[in-house]
C-alpha cells in the first residue's frame, strides 16, 4: 500500500458513515463562513500571501464561469452565404450563423483591447542599464558608489519635489528634462507641440517609467485638450496615449506619433 493513503484503504475495508456526504457538504457551506472570518482576522504578511492566494482562486474561477457561459446564439458569419444568386434587396445583410460561442460581449471586448494597443513602433531595443545609468562616486574618498545619474531625457511632473541631495538615489538632470513633446496626428498628418502628462510604459524597464525616461517606443499621456477631441461620449478628452519615435537624448526633442 502507498504511504498516506491509510484512510482510503480504511474506506475500502469498512465502508463510509451513511451521513459522510450530508457532513461533507455542510462542512463545504461552513467553509465559506470560515474563510470570511479568517480574512478579516490575519494580519501582516499572512494576510499578504492570503490575499495573493485568494486572488488566483478568484482569477481561476472567473474563467472557469467564462468557460461555462457558452451558449447557443447568432453571430455574423462572412462565410455563412447562401448558394446561388442572391436577391438585390438581401445583398447589404451580412451572412448570420447561430453557432456556440463564448460570451459575445467577452469577445468584443477582447478585440476592442487588442485593437486599442496598436502602436506604431511594435518591438523595440531594450536599453540596458549601463546605457542607462552612469555610476556617481560620492564620499570623502568617493567609495561609494550607489548613486546613478540618469543619461537619457526623462519626464519630471509639476508636483516633483527632490529628496536631499545625501540620499538621493536616481538624480535626473534639469538639462535632460523634457515638459513638450512634437505630436503628429496620424489621420490629420499634422503635428502639434503639446504638454506631457505622464510616461505611462517604458518597454525596457518598469524602474523606467517610474522614474519617466523618455527612450524610443516609450507610452505617453499627453495633453490634447487645445485640439478639441471628443471620446465617443460625446466629452472633450483631456488626455490621450503617444508613442515616442525619435531618440531624444539625440535629437534634444521629443516626437511622437498619437494613438487614435
Amino acid at each position: 500500500m502507498p504511504q498516506h493513503e491509510h484512510m482510503e484503504r480504511h474506506a475500502k475495508l469498512h465502508g463510509r458513515r451513511f451521513d459522510a456526504e450530508e457532513r461533507e457538504r455542510k462542512k463545504e457551506a461552513r467553509m465559506v463562513h470560515k474563510r470570511s472570518e479568517f480574512a478579516q482576522k490575519v494580519h501582516g504578511i499572512r494576510a499578504k500571501l492570503y490575499q495573493k492566494k485568494r486572488f488566483k482562486e478568484k482569477a481561476t474561477m472567473r474563467k472557469t464561469i467564462a468557460m461555462h457561459n457558452e451558449r447557443n446564439n447568432k453571430h455574423a458569419d462572412d462565410d455563412a452565404v447562401a448558394d446561388g444568386a442572391v436577391p438585390a434587396y438581401l445583398l447589404d445583410r451580412q451572412g448570420v450563423s447561430r453557432a456556440k460561442v463564448l460570451s459575445n460581449t467577452i469577445k468584443q471586448k477582447r478585440k476592442e483591447k487588442a485593437g486599442k494597443w496598436e502602436v506604431p513602433i511594435p518591438k523595440v531595443k531594450p536599453v540596458a542599464d549601463d546605457e542607462m545609468f552612469k555610476v556617481m562616486r560620492t564620499g570623502k574618498k568617493q567609495n561609494k558608489a550607489w548613486k546613478r545619474v540618469v543619461t537619457k531625457c526623462t519626464f519630471v511632473g509639476d508636483s516633483f519635489t527632490r529628496k536631499a541631495p545625501k540620499y538621493e538615489r536616481f538624480i535626473r538632470p534639469s538639462g535632460l528634462r523634457m515638459r513638450k513633446a512634437n505630436v503628429t496626428h496620424p489621420e490629420l498628418k499634422t503635428t502639434f507641440q503639446l504638454d506631457i502628462l505622464g510616461v505611462k510604459k517604458n518597454p525596457s524597464s518598469q524602474i523606467y517609467t517610474n522614474l519617466g525616461v523618455l527612450t524610443k517606443g516609450t507610452i505617453l499621456e499627453v495633453n490634447v485638450s487645445e485640439l478639441g477631441l471628443v471620446t465617443t461620449t460625446g466629452k472633450v478628452a483631456w488626455g490621450k496615449m503617444a508613442q515616442v519615435t525619435n531618440n531624444p537624448e539625440l535629437d534634444g526633442c521629443v516626437n511622437a506619433v498619437l494613438l487614435v
